[in-house]
């Protein structure tokens, strides 16, 4: 096999704590993930010589060691002593700097990518043992689907699919540093806490209303102060018949939940309509992750 093709999908945030700073600079969180129907499309194809190279259908994107995808090739091959370059091709449709994982999870495909082109035969421990040292979210786009994840984010329970449910995604047209969210985030201030075991009883329940109520992610105290914006488009979803709508991970994206698939199309084209943002999406919780 010289060539494969992947689809690399976006997550969401159902619940997202983070309980502390550790020593090493990392946080300790846990939360709850969700892959969406939202996906990059990735083109893997190896290539005579050792060069990595990356083309990508969006200018903003590095296609250089600033990429997670050559990172994670470059670290396939180092871990596994493969000679061979491989050429990429990504279309980017994930929103970038959203809070939806868009880097890491385009890094979990191409370690899927890597082991398919090369025969390694890695097991989904192993693939994440080298997605960690790439970043905390890459584990998690490893597996995908529905699962809460503790640790820094590598260690991961998949938990049963979560309730059909469709899906408006807005990114206001600002980006935000997960690194910068981290840092100004005051944990000893956080007066409440998302209830993530509640969260995880209602999706092992089949309970749609359960998880709706119990969306929540204390990284807003952070991004939704600095960008207004967050808040609006939450509280426009939830006017438009949105069961519980949450900004994604260190923000800014923010999505609603719908149970019909109808009201959840009035209320896109009422999103679009208002103009909080050009980048709007409607969509749906995803199973798991495509390991080719």
């Amino acid at each position: 096999m010289d060539g494969i093709s992947l689809e690399a999908m976006a997550k969401i945030n159902l619940g997202l704590d983070v309980l502390r700073r550790r020593e090493d600079g990392y946080h300790e969180v846990k939360m709850v993930m969700q892959t969406v129907g939202i996906c990059d499309r990735l083109e893997f194809n190896r290539r005579h010589g050792s060069e990595i190279r990356i083309r990508t259908d969006k200018a903003q994107i590095p296609c250089d060691e600033g990429n997670l995808v050559y990172k994670a090739i470059r670290m396939v091959r180092e871990t596994y002593h493969i000679p061979d370059g491989m050429e990429v091709c990504l279309e980017k449709n994930i929103p970038i700097a959203a809070g939806m994982a868009g880097g890491s999870t385009d890094a979990a495909a191409a370690i899927h990518a890597m082991d398919r082109l090369f025969g390694l035969g890695l097991s989904l421990e192993e693939k994440q043992k080298i997605g960690v040292r790439i970043g905390a979210d890459v584990p998690y786009c490893l597996l995908g689907g529905t699962a809460l994840c503790e640790g820094i984010g590598e260690v991961l329970t998949p938990l049963p699919a979560a309730p059909q449910a469709f899906l408006v995604v807005a990114k206001p047209e600002v980006d935000v540093s997960t690194k910068l969210v981290y840092e100004n985030l005051h944990i000893d201030r956080l007066t409440q806490h998302p209830d993530i075991d509640g969260m995880v009883d209602s999706i092992r329940g089949g309970d749609l209303a359960g998880i709706a109520g119990r969306l929540g992610n204390v990284l807003e105290t952070v991004t939704a102060k600095r960008y207004p914006v967050i808040a609006q488009i939450k509280a426009f979803l939830i006017e438009q018949g949105a069961l519980g709508a949450l900004m994604s991970g260190s923000g800014p994206t923010v999505f609603g939940i719908f149970k019909e698939k109808e009201k959840a199309r009035e209320a896109y084209e009422a999103v679009v309509g208002r103009g909080f943002t050009r980048q709007v999406y409607l969509t749906a919780f995803a199973g798991k992750a495509n390991a080719g």
